[in-house]
């Protein structure tokens, strides 16, 4: 399952080995400093499940894995039937402007990425 980890000034989106086969992508990184905002979603499937999926795993509402172009944003998302709560972290000048990420506690997941902010 993926986990978002504050790592000194950066947030970092650790993928397990599956995740990363799935999402055909490694761990990814960002600074703190790019955070814009954290919001808990009570269906992370239904944020990461838009259509342009490019790169990746997607079986609508099942598993979402990989990077998602919309229109105007570039998202990764890792979301699965296990984990259908979970964060988005928007971005502000960092490579993908959103992460939706499913996992089992997302209020202390947010409250950890914005104390740490």
């Amino acid at each position: 399952m993926a986990e978002l980890v504050v790592e000194g000034a950066d947030l970092v989106l650790h993928l397990s080995r599956a995740e990363k086969l799935e999402g055909i992508h490694g761990d990814l990184r960002a600074s703190l400093s790019a955070v814009a905002g954290v919001e808990v979603l009570d269906d992370a499937h239904r944020s990461a499940d838009i259509i342009g999926l490019k790169a990746g795993t997607r079986i609508a509402g099942v598993v979402e894995v990989g990077t998602v172009r919309g229109v105007n944003k570039k998202i990764f998302a890792s979301v699965h039937h296990d984990t259908p709560r979970g964060v988005r972290v928007t971005f502000s000048g960092a490579s993908y402007d959103e992460w939706v990420v499913g996992c089992a506690d997302p209020e202390t997941v947010a409250a950890t990425i914005n104390s740490a902010r």
